[in-house]
Parts: C-alpha cells; structure tokens; sequence
C-alpha cells in the first residue's frame, strides 16, 4: 500500500472505528475525482467519517444540511444588490470548496437537486449571467436515510448516474461497537492531523496513472456492463456509458491502494457493486419480490467468464 494512503487510514482510525469499506470508498473518490453517496441508517458514522477525512486533508471544506426548504441560491449562490454602489455583485455559496459535503441530500426539492447536478458534472456553477469554474479538486460526498419517508424527494437517474460509487453502510461488529461505546464515553475520540494537502493529492493521482490495466480486463468491463443491457426480466433499465469509465477508474484505484501496478479481475470484482447498484434500475417484478440490485449484479459477475 502506498505510505500516504496508508497514513491516511492511521490518521482516520482515530476517529473511525470500523467501516473499512467506507473508508476505502470515499479514498477511492478522491483518486479519481469521482463523486460519492454513502446510504445507510442513523448512527453508523457516515456524517462523521467525511468530516474525518475532511480534517486529515489539507482541502478547502463546507458542510451543507439538506433540509424541504432549501433553495438552489442557498448553495451556488447569488446576485446581491449593493445599495452603496447601485450596482449588483456576486456572492458566492459553499458549493465554492474542494470538499462537499451534502447531509441528507435526499431531502433536498428537485430544483437544488439541478443546481448541483451542473455542479457535480461541468464542475461550473451558473449565477445570474456568469459561470464560474469550481476550484480543483471539486468533490461532492453526500449521504442519505433510506428509512425515512417524509419530507424525502427521490433522487433523480440523472442525478445518481454522477455518483462514481454508492457505498452501503453496515452495521459495525460487536467488537467494533464495543470499542465506539468505550471512546464515546470517556471522550477518548482523537481529531485526525492533516497530512495531505493539494499537491501530495496530485502526486497520487500522477502514481495511480502509472497503474496499468490489460485490454482484455477492459473489455472484460465493457462486457459487464453490457449485460446489464441485455433483455432481462430483472433489470428495467441498465448502466449508462459513465459506468464502464467510472469501473475502469474504480478498479484502478482499487488496485493502486493495494499497492500494485497493475489491475487484477478481483479489483473488478471488489468496486463493482459499488459502481453499478445506483446505475441498474430493477424491472417492477424485481422489486414485488423483493430482488436487491446486488443480487443482479453478482448474478451478472458469475455469468461473465473472466478473462
């Protein structure tokens, strides 16, 4: 594993205990500049795993809190009038940072939702006549209930297919818990050190590039994804284009913070529910009897012969 990869991790186990997948994940994301939502129930540390990584990244940071009554200006922005000047100036929304982190993003209205989807694809923001470039790296990591119901606005397709990775949150072990009841109760949590700023994060974009894949395992993607296309009584609509780059970029990364050079078939196998359960739309019969988007996706990794 590379040394900064793996300080990083150090520097989060501080305040993260468990939750390797995750961890994993949102590093993966910001690799390859690739967007994240993380699902699971309150409590497992989503919110606090981001603000983790966060604070061991030596990035520009905002936080936003999602919430019915949000408007689009309340993040990109907006055209202010100044009385002294008679004139109009810009003011700018968190939206303008390195790192986002969009809190319940699925309680946003649709209208924010096309704010920020301009956002997370041209990395540009529209205020009044004006476009402004976002700074580099832009990366928006949101998170999501999926048990709450009310006053919850389903995410668009278009907005999940910009989302390289779904990552879904578990439960922590016994022993993990365990350990998170004891720090929480004598406050022995610790605040992660910054240990890698802009230019060490395009050292490690500039080494992943170095990370070679074989044409074979390519197509062997191509393939993936073309059957999630394929007529099936599971699947009512499958991956966009974006996922075939987004499992290459994926399972180069994967590969490169295991520290090798070269991407095997298992770097495949290990991101690609990640990169496909947002992207398969499940057929209607699918979803009465209760089939999971992870089941297709690993019934479609067996039926694939690995090269």
């Amino acid at each position: 594993m590379n040394s900064k990869i793996e300080r990083l991790k150090d520097e989060l186990k501080k305040a993260i205990i468990g939750q390797e997948e995750m961890v994993e994940g949102l590093i993966i994301g910001l690799l390859t500049d690739g967007h994240i939502l993380v699902e699971g129930v309150p409590g497992l540390a989503k919110t606090s795993t981001i603000n983790a990584l966060s604070k061991a990244l030596n990035l520009d940071f905002k936080r936003v809190q999602f919430t019915p009554d949000l408007l689009p200006t309340d993040i990109i922005g907006a055209e202010i009038y100044d009385p002294q000047n008679s004139s109009f100036k810009i003011k700018k929304g968190p939206l303008f940072t390195n790192l986002l982190l969009a809190d319940e993003i699925n309680r946003a209205p649709s209208k924010v939702q096309s704010a920020l989807l301009e956002a997370m694809q041209e990395r540009q923001v529209t205020i009044g006549d004006e476009s402004f470039k976002l700074d580099e790296p832009f990366l928006v990591m949101a998170t999501q209930n999926p048990i709450e119901q009310e006053g919850v606005y389903r995410l668009p397709e278009a907005q999940l297919d910009r989302f390289m990775m779904k990552l879904v949150v578990g439960h922590n072990s016994e022993n993990d818990e365990l350990e998170i009841m004891r720090r929480a109760s004598t406050r022995t949590f610790e605040t992660p050190n910054a240990i890698i700023d802009i230019d060490d994060l395009k050292s490690l974009k500039d080494d992943l590039e170095r990370v070679h894949i074989d044409e074979e395992l390519e197509r062997y993607i191509i393939k993936l994804i073309s059957a999630t296309r394929e007529p099936n009584n599971l699947i009512r609509f499958g991956a966009s284009p974006r996922a075939s780059i987004d499992l290459h970029r994926a399972s180069r990364a994967k590969a490169f913070i295991r520290g090798n050079s070269f991407v095997t078939p298992s770097d495949i196998g290990f991101v690609i529910h990640n990169v496909l359960r947002h992207r398969v739309v499940l057929s209607y019969e699918a979803q009465a009897k209760g089939v999971k988007s992870d089941e297709v996706i690993s019934k479609i990794l067996k039926s694939v012969p690995i090269p």
